[in-house]
């Protein structure tokens, strides 16, 4: 069969890693998206744009999608006929993170609903509109899914990505050693591992 592999990266995350994968689907053409969205809403624009002609072009199509960008895909790319998704680090509760954002900048839910948007002192800028569509469009998602999470990722707590991973039956592998960021040489060897096993 011919087959596809598109690479979503994370933040700060170019196309360019799809290269990582490469070997790891011997024979399937992996594609890096090098997209532009900001915002979920966005990315339900843009990531259609790239993916459907992927779709009809090949006779399967994967996804790996990383971060922020798995939370991009998880919004945009539900209803697309994608065989298999392998996310890694997901962000998969976008309402609570930002509300974890707001408490550790000393923000009050009125105060931003008043202002709009306040940048943090850690570099990010907490917006209403964004906590108001994380709030108002709940993921749904039913493309076979394997989930890796590094048990000290700061973003996501495990209790949310095992609910997560439960509420769309989801496969989850947990790497101990893990961050939210795999990027050791023991933290790739793992990712390596976990996506040969499932390809």
């Amino acid at each position: 069969m011919n087959h596809c592999v598109v690479y979503i990266h994370g933040k700060g995350g170019s196309a360019d890693e799809a290269r990582h994968y490469a070997p790891l689907f011997p024979g399937d053409t992996v594609i890096g998206f090098d997209y532009q969205a900001q915002t979920p809403w966005e990315a339900k624009a843009e990531f259609p744009q790239f993916v459907d002609p992927l779709c009809g072009k090949y006779d399967a199509v994967r996804l790996i999608a990383n971060s922020i960008g798995a939370y991009f895909a998880l919004h945009a790319l539900s209803d697309r006929p994608i065989e298999k998704a392998f996310l890694i680090s997901p962000v998969v509760d976008m309402e609570q993170l930002i509300r974890n954002m707001m408490a550790g900048a000393g923000v009050s839910e009125e105060e931003l609903r008043r202002r709009g948007e306040i940048p943090t002192p850690f570099g990010e800028t907490l917006s209403w509109a964004y906590l108001s569509y994380a709030r108002s469009h709940p993921i749904s998602w039913t493309i076979p899914t394997a989930i890796l999470y590094g048990a000290a990722d700061a973003l996501t707590s495990y209790e949310t990505i095992s609910a997560f991973a439960g509420r769309i039956g989801a496969e989850l592998t947990v790497m101990e050693a893990g961050e939210h960021w795999f990027h050791t040489e023991e933290q790739l060897r793992f990712l390596d591992a976990w996506i040969r096993e499932r390809r």
